[in-house]
């Protein structure tokens, strides 16, 4: 297969180039070495839509941050039926004395273009933040932060590419990149051999491998290792804003973080890593998250955690790699991408469709970009009403699949037609098996409805991919 642009990787660096491309007359092909998009660095992601503060005016993560976050608040969001919620963000600081640290923030974020910073007091938190410490004397108010699913804002961008003329294709891990003579690569993935002018490399952890294979090793990937806990739906109102702490030099800190599920999560710890695949928790971790989120909202309890889980962030120094390498001609990486990552994608898109045209692909726009996406239904986002309406016109909403997370057969059979081919993938894209049971009620009703979508046995339905199937066949 032949192609215009060849992109690696689908989360949602990956996924938000391919958008962008496919607005031109361009073949696209985006290569996945998991089962599905956002099974990688992205499906970690704690979701938060950051404005673009705690980053320098002279970095390049601070600009595309800002410009991403923009996009996303006054274009993506509702092009692509997201659930975005914009909270906004409070840094707190514990002593008044570090009261010249949130100035320096604010008139950082204020060179960088972010709106609307303020600086309130203790009289302010009791009114609007009633559950923080008493221990926090101030913070630094940050409006245009918010909240987003970071796996369905993954899905509604492919899902978009797609229809707008990419092609995905997932199980295809990268084994080897030829440059030929006469320009462009040679992609081995999977078994199978494609063609390309130009690579976008968007591969995550491995951005630094790809890179490599192509031509150009100029860069470490260094995971740096996240433990997220994730509380019961019965704490949603635990904070009315995403909760940070004054940054140090290396992490934001401990935060406890809003979601657009409802389910408030607290973390990330920030610990540098040699395994790429070390996505374990620990007691020590736990420990750290507990202590850092109680000094912020010392309600916080061990026995609210529902769920225990990991990430590892691409780190390849202080600032993202967008880059052309000219010692491998039409290869752009697209590395070190960790935080503010989910909110710059939009903008890191615009960026490396501005770098390859200015290295000879020609971005010729198509008579009809198809840019709107309808938003899927999700009930436990709907009001009662509308939910009533819903069952009237098709029964399969009122037939409940999972109690925990109130998610209807039609859900996931509406999750499978967008692509959903793993429980991991029904998961992520409805919240089925993502309450407290953890899929203990809803599992088999998932398999089953999988079985008559997707015409597979039981014994092929998988949590994520080969390997990871839950039925076995004694009798082979």
């Amino acid at each position: 297969m032949t192609a215009d642009v060849i992109i690696i990787g689908a989360g949602v660096t990956g996924a938000a180039i391919a958008r962008e491309l496919s607005r031109y007359k361009l073949k696209i092909l985006i290569l996945e070495k998991e089962a599905e998009a956002a099974f990688g660095v992205s499906k970690s992601n704690s979701g938060i839509i950051h404005a673009g503060t705690q980053n320098p005016p002279s970095s390049l993560k601070g600009w595309l941050c800002v410009e991403g976050n923009r996009l996303i608040r006054e274009e993506i969001a509702a092009d692509l039926g997201l659930d975005f919620a914009q909270c906004g963000q409070l840094i707190a600081v514990f002593d008044l004395a570090d009261l010249p640290e949130l100035e320096i923030i604010k008139k950082e974020g204020e060179e960088l273009g972010v709106r609307g910073l303020e600086l309130v007091d203790r009289a302010w938190l009791d009114l609007n933040e009633p559950n923080i410490s008493p221990g926090v004397k101030a913070a630094l108010r940050v409006p245009s932060a918010g909240i987003i699913s970071p796996y369905r804002f993954v899905y509604a961008l492919v899902e978009n590419a797609v229809k707008n003329g990419a092609e995905l294709k997932t199980e295809r891990k990268v084994t080897g990149i030829r440059p030929q003579k006469g320009g462009g690569f040679e992609v081995v993935a999977g078994g199978e051999v494609f063609r390309a002018r130009f690579l976008v490399n968007a591969a995550g952890l491995y951005a630094d491998e790809i890179s490599a294979m192509a031509g150009a090793p100029t860069f470490k990937i260094t995971p740096r290792k996240g433990e997220e806990y994730l509380l019961d739906k019965k704490r949603e109102h635990l904070s009315n804003h995403i909760l940070f702490p004054l940054p140090s030099a290396t992490s934001k800190g401990v935060l406890v973080i809003k979601t657009a599920d409802g389910n408030p999560m607290i973390g990330p710890t920030a610990h540098d890593v040699e395994d790429k695949a070390d996505l374990s928790t620990t007691e020590e971790g736990l420990e750290e998250v507990l202590a850092g989120a109680r000094r912020l909202i010392p309600s916080v309890s061990k026995s609210d955690i529902i769920a225990y889980f990991s990430g590892l962030r691409p780190v390849a120094g202080k600032d993202f790699i967008i880059r052309h390498e000219d010692s491998a001609p039409g290869l752009v990486n697209a590395a070190g991408i960790q935080s503010p990552g989910l909110t710059s994608a939009p903008a890191i898109a615009v960026m490396v469709a501005g770098i390859l045209k200015e290295h000879g692909l020609g971005l010729e726009p198509k008579e009809e970009f198809r840019r709107l996406r309808p938003r899927p239904v999700h009930l436990f986002q709907v009001p009662p009403e509308e939910t009533r309406r819903l069952i009237a016109k098709n029964p399969a909403y009122g037939d409940i699949v999972c109690r925990c997370e109130l998610v209807s057969a039609q859900e996931i059979r509406d999750a499978l037609k967008r692509g959903a081919r793993t429980l991991d993938g029904v998961k992520f894209r409805t919240r089925a098996q993502s309450g407290r049971c953890h899929g203990g009620f809803c599992t088999t009703r998932v398999i089953k409805i999988m079985q008559e979508e997707l015409g597979l046995p039981a014994t092929a339905v998988s949590k994520r991919g080969r390997g990871s199937e839950l039925i076995k066949d004694e009798r082979k």
